[in-house]
């Protein structure tokens, strides 16, 4: 499979804005799967549930729902992208799952992050895993990564790759992604934001470091704070050998009955 990461700075309420840039990094990319980040069509950083409500859309339709059917098309594969999800009066801070022929599946974020648990509802869905071609994906988002949980469900439940959707400020989470990936021996595609944004009394500068991450925690493709979409080729069989050593499968050794 060929796999893509985009890193890019969305406009906050700059949904249009959003779907040019995205359109225009990647129209010449053809990919299996392409990951984009966490909120990546509406911005981050929202005073309160009311004022993201009218960016939010309910998956499938609307706008969003057009536009990631278009992606898939043009790149002629899937793909992962988190949204701001609306169903009735409430908000999920969601990733939505697409192929050319539209949409797939839906993760809702279950880690809420700081001031996200005064405008989200935390997720209702579990660790789904769904077949994407000729792998098997898990979805997961931004603050998820810290509970190791997170990866472990998607990769028991027989996940080849995590695709992490991230707004990421915490300097440490890419190095943990690589962490994520050798525990549960899973390819990792983290799709972080970059650039910042400022409201009232909050200021947050998202840091980058978007990565594409093998089995036995080799990164093979990076980016520091540019705007750019990386790739690269991958097996996805890798990541259903288990072995650790011949004697030391890594799933099948747990003993669940002593964690507590």
């Amino acid at each position: 499979m060929k796999v893509g990461v985009l890193q890019f700075s969305p406009a906050l309420k700059g949904k249009d804005a959003n779907f040019r840039k995205i359109r225009e990094l990647t129209k010449d990319a053809r990919l299996d799967l392409l990951v984009l980040p966490e909120l990546c069509t509406t911005g981050y950083l929202f005073t309160s549930t009311k004022e993201l409500m009218p960016l939010a859309e309910e998956f499938p339709g609307g706008s969003s729902t057009a536009f990631f059917t278009e992606v898939a098309n043009n790149i002629s594969g899937y793909v992962v992208a988190g949204v701001a999800e609306k169903s009735a009066d409430t908000l999920y801070n969601s990733a939505v799952l697409f192929d050319p022929s539209g949409y797939v599946a839906t993760y809702r974020k279950i880690h809420l992050f700081d001031k996200e648990k005064e405008i989200f509802t935390t997720g209702d869905l579990g660790f789904p895993v769904f077949d994407a071609g000729e792998a098997k994906i898990g979805m997961m988002v931004c603050f998820d990564w810290i509970y190791p949980e997170s990866a472990r469900s998607l990769a028991v439940t027989g996940a080849d790759i995590v695709c992490h959707p991230a707004n990421l400020v915490l300097p440490y989470c890419p190095r943990a992604a690589v962490t994520r990936s050798i525990e549960n021996r899973v390819f990792y595609l983290l799709a972080d934001r970059i650039g910042a944004e400022k409201r009232l009394n909050a200021e947050l500068t998202f840091i980058g470091q978007s990565e594409i991450i093998d089995p036995k925690g080799n990164v093979l493709a990076s980016l520091e704070t540019e705007e750019a979409l990386i790739t690269a080729e991958i097996d996805p069989a890798q990541a259903r050998d288990k072995f650790v050593t011949p004697r030391n499968d890594i799933l099948n050794d747990r003993k669940p009955e002593f964690y507590r």
